[in-house]
Parts: C-alpha cells; sequence; structure tokens
C-alpha cells in the first residue's frame, strides 16, 4: 500500500499545532522552522548546550539557514530552543531527529536514539504522537522506540499514544528543492498512528506519501541512499577505468544524458561523505545479516568507495613527483560535499590522513570549515594566497564549494588534482582531471 495524500487547509485544532523537534541538527533545525513558519509553535530541544545558547540569541549553526530565520522564528514567539525535556508535555507531537551514526566497529550505533527515547517516554502523556525521522534500519521504530516509549511512560501504542516513522529527507547545500516541496514518506505503527502522522504532515507538506508499516518507511531511506552509493562507487570505478583507457568521462557522461530513457547521470568524485550516504547501507547490511543474509552490491560498492582514497593519494603522488619538489600538498574543500561546513565521513579527511601517512606535509583551506582533526591533530584552514597556491606542489580540488577561486587556483598552483571537473575547458598540462582520461598525459607532459 502506498498511496498519496495532498494537503489540506484546516486539518488540525488549535491545541494540536505544537509540535516538539527532539535534535536541532541538520535535520531537526530546517524542520523545526518549517513547522513554524507554517503557524506552529514549535519546541526545539538537544543536549548541546552551544546548539541551544546559539539559538536563543538568533544566531545559526548550519550554512544553508541565515541568523535571520532564527532570529524572526524566536521574535515571532513560534520557536522556543531549550534543553528541558519536562516541556514535552506542552506538544501534541515529537518528532525526533537525533544522530544515528556507525560505532567503531562499523555497527549501528542507537545510543542517542535510546537516550532521546528514555527521555521522550518519561514525558509522554496519553493522546501524544511520537514520530521518528532519523534513518536507520527496518524494525527500528517498533523494536527498539516503541518499546522504550511503552517502558517509561506506563502507557501503551496505539491506545495511550501513537508512533509513527517518516525518514528525513533533507539536503544540506540543495538550493533547487525547498523542504516542504520534498514528498514526505509517513507509516505508523497502527492505522490510528498512520492517520495522525499524516495529518500533521501534511499541514506543513506539499505532498504526502503512505506507506503501509514502519519497516517500509524505514527501507525508503536506506533504499534512496543505497542507490546513490552503489552508483556513485560505479561511476568512481568507471573513472579509474577511463583514466586507464585514455578516455574522457565526463565527456561520456554528458553523451549518455542525451537518452530520454534508462540512465540516470552521476558523476566521479573524491568518494561518498556525509551522514546518509556511507552509514544507511551499512545499517541495511548489519540487518541483514541478523536474517543470515548480505547484499554483494552493498559490499563491493564499500570497498569501491574505500579505494579512492588510496587511487588519489597516488594521483597526488604522481604530480608531486612530475614537479620534482619536495611532497607538499594544500586540499581545497574540507566538507564532504560543496556548500556545507559538514565533515562527517568527508573523503577529504581521509585524503589528508592518507597522505600525511605517506609523509606528505598537508594543509588545508575550506571557507565554511574552520577546522578539524586529522592524526589525533588540529588543523585549522589556511587562507588560499597566491603565494601558498605557488609552494604546495599538488593542490587537490575536493570539494567544489559556490565561489572557489578557479581562475587564482589555475594561474598559481603548480600542480592540480581536480575530482569535481571544476577546471572543465582549462587546458593547461599542469591539471589532472579525475576521470578525464589525461592521467598518462600528465604524467608524459607535466607542467614544469
Amino acid at each position: 500500500m502506498t498511496e498519496h495524500a495532498v494537503r489540506t487547509d484546516g486539518g488540525l485544532e488549535l491545541g494540536e499545532r505544537t509540535v516538539a523537534i527532539v535534535g536541532l541538527g541538520y535535520v531537526g533545525l530546517p524542520i523545526a522552522l518549517l513547522f513554524a513558519g507554517q503557524g506552529f509553535t514549535v519546541l526545539g530541544l538537544d543536549a548541546d548546550r552551544k546548539k541551544i545558547s546559539s539559538l536563543q540569541i538568533g544566531r545559526s549553526y548550519l550554512p544553508d539557514i541565515a541568523d535571520q530565520q532564527i532570529a524572526s522564528a524566536i521574535s515571532s514567539g513560534r520557536f522556543s530552543p531549550c534543553m528541558d525535556y519536562e516541556r514535552l508535555g506542552e506538544a501534541s507531537a515529537i518528532i525526533i531527529c537525533v544522530p544515528t551514526p556507525l560505532s567503531a566497529g562499523q555497527l549501528p550505533d542507537l545510543s542517542y536514539l535510546e537516550n532521546a527515547a528514555i527521555e521522550t517516554g518519561k514525558a509522554l502523556s496519553i493522546g501524544q504522537l511520537v514520530v521518528l525521522e532519523s534513518s536507520t534500519y527496518p524494525g527500528t521504530t517498533t523494536e527498539v522506540l516503541v518499546p522504550i516509549l511503552e517502558r517509561e511512560s506506563g502507557l501503551t501504542v496505539g491506545k495511550d499514544f501513537h508512533v509513527g516513522y517518516s525518514p528525513e529527507r533533507i539536503d544540506p547545500g540543495n538550493k533547487q528543492f525547498a523542504v516542504r516541496d520534498i514528498p514526505k514518506v509517513v507509516s505508523g505503527v497502527t492505522s490510528d498512528c498512520l492517520r495522525r502522522t499524516e495529518s500533521i504532515y501534511c499541514e506543513v507538506f506539499q505532498s504526502v506519501v503512505r506507506v503501509s508499516s514502519p519497516e517500509v518507511a524505514e527501507m525508503t531511506k536506506l533504499l534512496e541512499n543505497t542507490y546513490r552509493l552503489v552508483n556513485i562507487s560505479f561511476i568512481n570505478e568507471m573513472a579509474i577505468l577511463c583514466d586507464g583507457l585514455g578516455i574522457d568521462l565526463w565527456e561520456a557522461i554528458e553523451a549518455a544524458k542525451t537518452k530520454s530513457f534508462g540512465y540516470s547521470a552521476f558523476y566521479p568524485g573524491p568518494g561518498v561523505g556525509g551522514h546518509c550516504i556511507p552509514v544507511d547501507p551499512q545499517y541495511l547490511q548489519w540487518r541483514a545479516g541478523e536474517f543470515g543474509l548480505k547484499s554483494g552490491f552493498i559490499e563491493l560498492s564499500e570497498r569501491v568507495n574505500q579505494s579512492m582514497i588510496d587511487y588519489l593519494a597516488d594521483r597526488v603522488e604522481g604530480v608531486s613527483e612530475s614537479n620534482c619538489s619536495t611532497r607538499t600538498a594544500l586540499i581545497y574543500g574540507a566538507a564532504y560535499k560543496k556548500d556545507v561546513d559538514d565533515i562527517r565521513e568527508s573523503p577529504s579527511i581521509a585524503l589528508m590522513e592518507r597522505l600525511q601517512d605517506r609523509g606528505f606535509i598537508v594543509s588545508y583551506h575550506d571557507p565554511l570549515v574552520r577546522e578539524v582533526w586529522v592524526n589525533g591533530k588540529r588543523m585549522r584552514s589556511v587562507a588560499l594566497t597566491e603565494e601558498r597556491l605557488s609552494q604546495s606542489d599538488c593542490v587537490i580540488i575536493m570539494t567544489d564549494h559556490t565561489g572557489i577561486p578557479i581562475d587564482r587556483i589555475v594561474s598559481h598552483a603548480r600542480g592540480i588534482l581536480d575530482t569535481r571537473n571544476v577546471t572543465a575547458g582549462y587546458s593547461e598540462r599542469h591539471i589532472d582531471r579525475v576521470g578525464s582520461g589525461n592521467f598518462g598525459n600528465y604524467r608524459k607532459n607535466p607542467h614544469r
């Protein structure tokens, strides 16, 4: 059962238009502002005191959200950030948007979710709705969240309170799609739970998609991101092949895009990063293992993704050796994708570590990331001066932030490894573009 519903006016009573958002990160804060913008009273909770303090003075900590948006929501009286979980009782609906990372052993880490569920359960009252939006494996809502809520509250799901799952679809840095315009998948533990979940999201999203169970909704999120992992890893493997064959994969992709069916374009890069794409497929793989199953595609894609760092390190060494200089590398971009400050699972950090392990002196510049930790030591973003560009053996473009000074980089860098194709159109021989098929020619005819 997959059905679509379109938002209708007046779906909730006035007393039901108060929601609490637990977790004010890349998912929770945009959701909180969306509800506030649609006339809801929003209580925002987070365990990070720095985040709450920043929000209370009208300051944003996310690149996608301007300070004015925060200040306006607070001054309107519709958004109240705090750390007091006892206030959850004020809301008719509680939406949980906490992190669900991998542990050091690459296993699902549900500690943030479990803690949020405990605090929510303590404050839970009859008639409230709890919706989980955090990405997780199929079965988490019914097997982890519900038992904790029932234990801590003494109430029964489907009878005393309602529980739903709605996978987040936030895409940081994406200016093309507004949050409320992205169709919202919803589910419920019972039919009444589904009805309640659907009714509240119909108030703020243009389109709502009902599915038959939380497990289907949880799988929907994992399917979306596993699809992206597999295809990104595939196209990166094609880039390695084309480099060896002397073929420009970027040109081939543009030609393939002209087919009006049966093809979706993916582009080479330094490897996947962020919370979702590298993490979610591992949640699915772990869950499959609980049933004696595994995905060969996920396993292979993960190996290809991880191999990109060594491949890039080899390419950097090739550029540096061609220049016959000391081994220094300057990386442009520490964030995992353009126009965000998120460094979770960033290929840039992994490459910095790998190059340091190979004896390189490494520095980085990122206009959105002030500092990072590499091999246990703190590094700060350096100024992208002409002198620093010219003194680095290789400048590696890892993140194509809007406004990247590509002309200055091309003019002053001694050697460039471009993983994002932002130097397309430049014919200088000191530029090596991943996937362009020019690596062999670069090594034979290095720029001096």
